[in-house]
Formats: structure tokens, sequence, C-alpha cells
């Protein structure tokens, strides 16, 4: 049996056979509308012909603003005893509201706003509420380095005292955040399957063995993620470590100066960078550039998010000359049409990985499988290198 058909018998067990407790709903956050209809189809399709199914998990809700800004949550339907997942993209910049006559871009700030309102409108009557927020608020707020506040640490303190039982995220800018609320559930997943499976699908003659691909860490601060990648695979792993101007502060962080190498030759060698975001695309641009005068054979970087705050032609001009093969990026942050037309992004859906998570909490499920992919990466591997 295929390992897709494995993951699907597993789902469905848990609808018919697994425990169950309270009936399921899901929430949409405005812009969170894409990623919750496929998880929604993913449960429905595997709640089919059993006692829980229906056409649909999510329930109707709204958040109206008025043209002074203000707004209010609104939920139409009953979630009295209710297990509650609430989907919130705060980083979906592409979402406009009327404020006093000017168009308003959402921030990550009006997002989380929407959040709380939608919590207050449950009213304490949900069994559980448990919120995905695959890239947390104010993650990359997320230790003090001097008189400054703790932003993430904060929120996730003020959604504990909402009464938030949950909080599921993914690759968080720094995990050791969840210790500002340790006696809430805090799972904090990593896409490295999908990723993984996304590569080889698309680019199928990339072989993983050590003679010809390895894993490169951007900085000091991915080590954990590329190492894990560099172990699972079997292959050796580089890294770069930035020197920065400490004397100015630019877009409100200190300047990189360079980039510094260390590892074995990259010639003639499949690479892949992975790190959690991609904002102004300016680090992993450097890398690249490196990769493709030290005569890597091809550059492939991989980010759970890509914002590209920046704009995309740098990346158009890199990869039309050569230097980039594909940029994976996932959909657990809004991926706008234009980002999709590119011919090197390469989208990673995470919609079932969300989908699974949540039957397995609402079925009363340990989640320690989803936590670490291992096994689910070496029987990909296996089937890679039959089709190799």
């Amino acid at each position: 049996m295929c390992l897709m058909g494995e993951m699907r018998m597993e789902a469905e067990e848990l609808f018919h056979t697994g425990n169950h407790f309270n009936k399921l709903g899901l929430i949409s956050l405005p812009g969170s509308e894409e990623l919750t209809k496929r998880i929604d189809r993913w449960l429905v399709e595997w709640a089919a012909m059993g006692p829980e199914a229906q056409d649909s998990f999510i329930l109707s809700t709204d958040c109206p603003r008025f043209q002074t800004g203000d707004a209010k949550g609104l939920i139409h339907d009953s979630v009295r005893g209710m297990d509650i997942y609430i989907i919130a993209d705060v980083y979906n910049y592409s979402l406009t509201y009327n404020l006093f006559g000017y168009e308003n871009h959402m921030s990550p700030d009006d997002h989380f706003a929407n959040l709380t309102r939608i919590i207050q409108a449950l009213g304490g009557k949900a069994s559980t509420i448990t919120v995905i927020m695959p890239q947390l608020y104010g993650g990359r707020q997320h230790k003090r380095s001097g008189r400054e506040s703790l932003d993430c640490a904060c929120a996730l303190q003020e959604l504990e005292a909402m009464g938030v039982d949950n909080i599921v995220t993914f690759d968080a800018h720094d995990g050791r955040v969840q210790n500002a609320v340790p006696l809430m559930g805090f799972d904090n997943l990593m896409p490295h399957y999908q990723v993984l499976k996304k590569l080889f699908r698309t680019f199928p003659d990339v072989s993983p063995h050590k003679d010809s691909f390895m894993v490169v860490s951007p900085d000091e601060g991915a080590m954990n993620r590329n190492m894990y990648y560099s172990s699972v695979l079997g292959v050796n792993l580089g890294m770069f470590y930035k020197r920065r101007d400490y004397s100015r502060v630019v877009n409100g962080r200190n300047p990189i100066v360079a980039h510094e190498y260390l590892g074995e030759s990259v010639e003639g060698k499949t690479i892949l960078v992975a790190d959690d975001i991609i904002a102004s695309g300016e680090s992993m641009l450097d890398i690249a550039n490196y990769m493709h005068e030290h005569k890597a054979a091809r550059f492939f970087a991989a980010a759970t998010y890509t914002l590209f705050t920046s704009g995309f032609e740098a990346f158009d001009k890199a990869y039309e000359e050569g230097m980039i093969d594909g940029v994976f990026g996932t959909n657990l942050t809004y991926v706008s049409p234009a980002l999709r037309a590119k011919p090197w992004f390469v989208e990673v859906d995470c919609s079932k990985y969300i989908a699974y998570t949540v039957a397995s909490i609402n079925h009363d499920v340990s989640v320690s499988t989803l936590l670490d992919p291992h096994d689910r990466i070496v029987k990909l591997l296996e089937t890679h290198s039959v089709e190799e």
C-alpha cells in the first residue's frame, strides 16, 4: 500500500474507531478561508460514511468593521459543547478595510484583534478552543535584548487568559517562546516531510545521495532545522554565519555585512537551504550567488513562510541567471497569485497535515508521530530510490 493510502486509512480510523468526545467545528478568520476550506475537505472525506459525516465542519462567522476602524466578531452557529479550531493567518497582508474613507491594509495587529473578538464571541460555550496560527503573531519579537517589548510571549499569555486550550503553530522562529505559557498546550509542527515530498515529485531527477546532495544552513539560528534534513537524508551539512554591523539599525535589524561559509566544497552538488522565513530574501540570494560562483550544480531554497516583502524582481533575475532552480514555500500563510505564477516558486500544501492534527486532537490521539515524521520520510526516500 502506498504511503498516502496508509495515512488516509489512519485518518479515517480516527473518525470511525478512535476516541471521540465532542463535535468538531472549524472557524476561519478573515484571510484564512482558502486554507480552512482545504483542511475541511480532508476532514469531510475522512468522516464520510461514519457517525460524524457531514458536508462541512466550517462554522459561519464574520468580523465586520465600521468606517471608524472598530470591528466585532460574530458567530452565526451554535458552538455549545464543541471542540473549536480557529485558523488564523495573521500575516495575510492582502485584506483591506475602509478607514475614514481610506483603504487600509490589515496588519498582524488587526488579525490578532479579530482572533480575540471571535474568542469573545464564543462566550465560554465551547468545550475546548484550539488556535491554529501557523506563523505566530509577534514571533520575530521573541526575546528581549534591551528595553523592548516581548510581543509573542504576551500574546500567548493573553490567549491563555481568554480560555484557549491549545496552540498549533509551524516552525516557530524560536520554539522556546512556549515557556511563556507552560500550562497551555503548544504544538510546534515542522513541514519537513511535506517539503521533501514536493521536492522529489517536482524534480524527480534529484538524487539525495551523499556524493551529489548537500544541505546548507543559512545561519546559526537555522542549524537545527537543516541538521534534521541532513541527518534524515544522510548527507553532509554546511553552514553560513552572518557578520552584522551592530552600530546601525536598518528596517528594524542590524544590517548584514557579509555571509561566511563553513563546510566542504559545494562544486557539482545539489544544494538545499532551508529557513523559516524568506522576508526580503537578501540573505538567501547572497547564499545562492555564493553557490553559483562556487559551481554548485543546482540550488533549492525552502522556507515555511515565503513573504517576499521586497517583491520578486531580484528572484526573477536570479532564476534567469541560473542562480536558483526553485524556491519551496508552504501555503500556511498567504500566497499571492503573482507568486504562484512564478516559474521558480513551488507551493507546498500543508492542509492535510493540519487536518490530521485537528482529527488527532479532536479524538484524543497522540500527535507525537506528527511532530517527528522520520518514519514517513524514510518511506518516501525508499519510494524515491525505487523510482530512480
